[in-house]
């Protein structure tokens, strides 16, 4: 997420969706780790405002979004403890974890992506804040429940920020009607990535056995 609510307001609807989606994907793993409830607010928030949080404290953007609208805090709270009352009626928890997750990479790709530029970073740099912001909820997440981060098993992730962060940049350039450019960038980042969870597009993996031939 970002410090300050972005002036697209496509985006900033987007990102509540985003903070709410990630807060239940954290719910749904603490649920698998038999977490208490404070536990499973806390595993929410952290996977929620993490990202940006990190992203912020590198760039020295301040304050920090949790610190200056609360709301995010609240909303991560609240969604998590939804999710603990709604999950027993869910079906195919691992696919609504996926999808989740998919929402709040692209999201927090495209917020990574604007913080960056508000402070006048270069192309890569803005690539790098909208990849951290994107992934490193999700790896917090999965650290603090004891996994191998989503990141590093899975389909194309990072990339799909990656890509996401790329299509998302060249608006600030072209100055297209923003709104439009933040839906049509949320709609090929989700694509893509749940493309790559279906058909399990991966990138080359590096296998080393450590024997000489």
């Amino acid at each position: 997420m970002w410090t300050m609510p972005p002036t697209d307001s496509v985006l900033h609807v987007l990102s509540f969706i985003a903070v709410a989606a990630q807060s239940m994907t954290a719910a749904l793993a603490a649920g698998r780790r038999k977490m208490d409830w404070a536990g499973v607010c806390m595993l929410g928030a952290i996977t929620a405002l993490g990202g940006g949080t990190i992203r912020d404290v590198l760039l020295g953007h301040y304050p920090l979004l949790w610190v200056a609208h609360p709301i995010y805090l609240a909303i991560a709270g609240v969604a998590a403890l939804v999710t603990i009352l709604l999950a027993r009626l869910v079906h195919r928890l691992n696919v609504a974890f996926l999808v989740l997750d998919a929402i709040g990479l692209v999201v927090f790709t495209m917020a990574g992506c604007d913080v960056a530029w508000q402070v006048d970073a270069s192309l890569p740099i803005v690539i790098v804040s909208g990849m951290i912001t994107g992934c490193a909820g999700g790896v917090l997440r999965d650290i603090l429940c004891n996994e191998v981060p989503l990141l590093f098993r899975s389909e194309l992730y990072a990339s799909v920020s990656v890509v996401t962060g790329l299509f998302y940049a060249t608006a600030f350039g072209l100055e297209p009607n923003p709104q439009l450019w933040t839906l049509l960038t949320f709609a090929l980042g989700l694509s893509l990535r749940l493309l790559a969870i279906r058909y399990k597009w991966e990138m080359p993996k590096f296998v080393f056995n450590g024997e000489e031939r």
